[in-house]
């Protein structure tokens, strides 16, 4: 049972008997540490002095304190002690109490055997070295953890990747009771310039020769942990230097410094540096992925603001002022940039082209040939003498076809154009919603007037064709074009009877605004008609955009 090799464990033995405890004394002392005391009193005042005993072996009858009383007292103070009772026949009652009560591993009855009592005492050697490894163990795991729950809430609340290192850091170096701890951040296997570090405010030492560089490019090179000793101004120097890996890329590196004690770290504290750096380096990871993104939503956002600036410049920033008729607009995409137009163009002959149209799509696509489709349609307008609306048509799907059938794409656009001197418009319409003509003279109408001539979306077939329809508008007649997102937003079924809630008025039913939908709004709308009042009313129950809304209208005065 001797031990060899290592430090002996330590044994106390207690009897008022004098030869009774050199008995004990000579029998263990080959193989432990052992104390002795002839009275309980005095084996406390031992363990105050030495602290913990692996076994203690005591009487049960002594003076001025029993044994199973003497244990009671330590019980608190040194759990993981086994204890055995020397005890007779006589006994029994405060033994049965000193087991039931937890304070008892074994007992024996006197005369003991010599061999029983080793074997009980080896016995009780081996469950103490099971407590405290377990003990050791849970203690390791529960600092571990307590660790790792500093560091995730470090970087839990930190509001960028700086501030987590800057806490990160800190967290460490406290924990570890480091004297100065630093960490460099690591972009393509290089350090870069920046530096967060930490020094504990209780120590003064600011001029201490704390250099890691050599350790850190071994980390570099290694990518393992390493270790220093050295002696500055009388005093030891310890550094430690940890990479900070994840999926075997190298994001920083951590050196820690201790002055002026005699202990280097254990090889414990190392792992446990080590695995909280893995965990430190997955969060890092993350969140230099999370900054990134952020940068890369900021650069999208900021290409989109400007693509936004440059199609709503596409469109036209002020309507012609012609005399008897009234042009309006409007156009609102559901994102920064989007697939609707519009188009207002007075050509020098007198006549007035209008145009709206849809890119299937949202977004940058779409947006994209929103512009093309202006640039086309705008050269086909600028013509000494433009083609029919029908055959204007013609030759958008022309120039664009190719493109949107390779990519899924199609464009509804209704034209018309509008000579003032003969009142005459004849439009074209490439699947677009229909164009609505309201008339105020006619007061409420039953039914909503639909120019209804329509063909095939641009980009659908290689060729497009149909005719133009045409009309002969009159004073007071309001011709309304729109896209799909007008007519396919939700509004309330009862657009004057809304009801209150606790977060305000909210619609009472709600459901597709539809084309029917748009006739009966427009026939309630105050004369003269504001569009942007009209829109207005349509986007009161809309908390959220679903699509781009786009809508014009000419009136003959």
């Amino acid at each position: 049972m001797a031990e060899t090799g290592v430090e002996k464990l330590k044994l106390m033995v207690v009897d008022d008997e004098p030869d009774n405890l050199d008995l004990l004394y000579r029998t263990f002392r080959r193989d432990f540490q052992v104390y002795k005391a002839n009275h309980a009193l005095g084996a406390l005042e031992i363990l105050d002095k030495v602290g913990e005993m692996a076994v203690i072996i005591s009487d049960q009858r002594m003076p001025e304190m029993s044994g199973s009383e003497f244990f009671s007292r330590t019980v608190e103070r040194f759990p993981d002690t086994i204890r055995i009772l020397l005890t007779g026949f006589t006994d029994v009652e405060d033994l049965v109490d000193a087991i039931n009560s937890g304070q008892v591993f074994k007992y024996i009855t006197k005369p003991w055997n010599p061999e029983r009592l080793r074997t009980l005492v080896e016995q009780a050697t081996d469950t103490y070295r099971v407590v405290k490894k377990r003990t050791q163990e849970l203690s390791r795991a529960l600092r571990r953890e307590s660790l790792f729950n500093a560091v995730t809430t470090a970087i839990r609340e930190s509001l960028d990747y700086d501030s987590m290192l800057e806490k990160t850091v800190a967290t460490i170096g406290q924990t570890f009771e480091a004297t100065s701890c630093l960490l460099r951040p690591i972009e393509g296997d290089r350090l870069t310039p920046d530096i967060f570090s930490y020094h504990d405010p209780q120590c003064h030492v600011f001029d201490c020769a704390f250099d890691p560089s050599a350790l850190i490019e071994k980390v570099l090179e290694t990518r393992h942990y390493q270790l220093a000793e050295e002696i500055y101004d009388g005093n030891p120097c310890h550094h430690l230097v940890v990479p900070l890996s994840y999926q075997q890329h190298l994001l920083a590196v951590l050196a820690l410094h201790q002055w002026g004690r005699d202990c280097p770290w254990q090889y414990e504290d190392i792992q446990l540096i080590a695995g909280v750096a893995e965990q430190a380096a997955l969060a890092l990871s993350q969140a230099k992925l999370y900054q990134r993104l952020q940068e890369k939503q900021q650069q999208i956002h900021t290409e989109l603001e400007v693509a936004r600036q440059i199609q709503y410049n596409l469109l036209r920033q002020s309507l012609p002022d012609i005399k008897g008729v009234k042009v309006q607009a409007c156009c609102y995409p559901a994102r920064e940039v989007g697939g609707d137009f519009f188009e207002v163009f007075v050509h020098p002959k007198g006549d007035l082209w209008l145009a709206v149209g849809d890119v299937s799509g949202k977004g940058v696509p779409a947006a994209l040939f929103m512009a093309s489709v202006i640039s086309v349609l705008r050269r086909e307008l600028s013509q000494e003498a433009p083609a029919e609306p029908n055959i204007i048509m013609q030759n958008l799907n022309h120039a664009l076809s190719e493109d949107l059938i390779s990519n899924n794409y199609f464009i509804t656009l209704v034209l018309a154009c509008y000579t003032p001197t003969t009142r005459e418009l004849v439009y074209t319409n490439a699947g677009h919603i229909y164009p609505l003509l309201w008339s105020q003279q006619s007061g409420l109408a039953e039914n909503p007037n639909y120019l209804k001539v329509r063909s095939v979306p641009l980009g659908i077939l290689p060729k497009w064709q149909a005719q133009s329809g045409r009309l002969v508008l009159a004073p007071g007649d309001t011709l309304l074009l729109a896209s799909d997102g007008i007519t396919e937003a939700m509004v309330s079924n009862n657009l004057d009877s809304t009801i209150k809630t606790v977060s305000g008025v909210e619609p009472v039913d709600r459901s597709m605004l539809n084309q029917d939908g748009l006739w009966y709004l427009l026939q309630q709308e105050q004369k003269p008609l504001s569009l942007n009042h009209l829109v207005a009313r349509i986007q009161a129950d809309n908390h959220v955009q679903e699509d781009d809304q786009t809508i014009l209208s000419l009136e003959i005065l």
